[in-house]
């Protein structure tokens, strides 16, 4: 009972808030609860605007509602609970993903596969159910991805908090938690391609752009990028790509076949379209595997030719870059200080009161990934 109570301690903090489906964010004066014995109070030095954020916004998933999303966020501890020993007040961290970290692919080092990973992310409370954002006697859900760092301040854990060095710009490093996470991870980690091989990435947004990058530290000799921008196209060249396809302006499997006539060893779908899986599916040579990243409403389906999965060819899901946070980002780090991965190529300021332009221009695909300074 004591632990399900609010907290009497709190800090006022501004935050942007979703108070219906597909609704606009409104930046509004919260109560954010001091940390318990295992959280983490960090002040927001930049926080990256996912898809994630936005389906859920729009109810793909259903997240209880007012809330405040955010899951990229980076920033300054200002304290933490009695029995945090990772971080202290004045670390520089960055905040990703929580997983319970006791069911079977917690304990064999899968935690995005984790059995808990909705509860732990979607549900906006604390694993007791209980809320930290309030606006007098209203309760605002947070613990959106155990953080809500659309906010100058957001409460973590110590679990889902990654200590970076001191020498990187904080505010770039917030989409090292989720997207940039994912994107490179899924090349890393998830395919682990051998040096020489073939790739093909669909969907140049900051997940795919993330991909091409780690392909290139990979050491694929042919990393083909498809996507109808055609500044994006150039961008993805310009950060690894060797090749890159408009699918406006003709089939891209036919494409693909033509820079590699067997189809190529690995493809990435960052779209979450059934009809781009299919693509992604169908450009693979012989054992080839097609790792699917886009998320899509709950209940999508696609056709795939069973003929074609059965000569060898693969398809599996991949949450997080199946990265273990602790271990990759500073990975990423490491990488971006060496300039063998330019993830600040993807990244275009705003305040934190713009966020409803820099969703705007994430949606028209004017940028590719907005970053809200508090």
């Amino acid at each position: 009972r004591e632990e399900t109570m609010p907290s009497e301690a709190s800090i006022g903090v501004k935050a942007a808030v979703i108070r219906e489906k597909s609704g606009e964010f409104h930046i509004e004066d919260l109560c954010l609860e001091s940390p318990r014995r295992d959280e983490v109070l960090v002040r927001i030095a930049g926080v990256g605007v996912c898809h994630t954020d936005l389906v859920c916004r729009d109810q793909y998933f259903p997240v209880p509602l007012p809330c405040v999303f955010g899951h990229e966020g980076s920033g300054i501890v200002e304290s933490v609970g009695e029995s945090v020993t990772k971080v202290k007040p004045g670390d520089r961290v960055v905040l990703s993903y929580l997983s319970c970290g006791e069911c079977e692919p917690c304990l064999e080092h899968s935690p995005g596969y984790c059995h808990e990973l909705y509860g732990c992310n979607f549900a906006a409370t604390r694993r007791d159910a209980s809320t930290t954002l309030r606006k007098g006697s209203e309760v605002i859900h947070g613990n959106f991805f155990n953080q809500s760092s659309f906010a100058t301040h957001a409460l973590a854990t110590e679990k889902n908090t990654v200590k970076v060095p001191d020498d990187v710009p904080l505010d770039l490093l917030g989409p090292l938690g989720c997207g940039v996470q994912t994107g490179a991870g899924a090349v890393m980690n998830s395919l682990n391609p051998r040096p020489g091989m073939s790739i093909a990435i669909f969907g140049c947004g900051s997940v795919g752009l993330a991909a091409v990058m780690a392909a290139k530290v990979a050491g694929c000799s042919q990393i083909i990028a498809v996507d109808p921008n055609a500044s994006r196209l150039e961008l993805a060249r310009e950060l690894g790509a060797t090749h890159a396809i408009d699918p406006t302006r003709g089939d891209p499997i036919e494409g693909i076949h033509q820079i590699r006539p067997t189809g190529v060893h690995y493809t990435l779908e960052c779209t979450g379209i059934p009809e781009v899986l299919r693509q992604a599916v169908d450009s693979l040579t012989l054992t080839g595997v097609c790792g699917l990243i886009g998320v899509s409403p709950v209940g999508t389906e696609c056709a795939i030719d069973m003929n074609s999965i059965m000569f060898g060819r693969s398809l599996r899901g991949i949450i997080e870059g199946d990265s273990v946070p602790d271990v990759f980002i500073p990975r990423l780090v490491e990488l971006y200080k060496q300039g063998r991965f330019p993830f600040d190529k993807l990244i275009t300021f705003y305040k934190l009161e713009d966020i409803n332009k820099a969703v705007e221009d994430t949606e028209q695909g004017k940028v590719i990934k907005a970053v809200l300074r508090p």
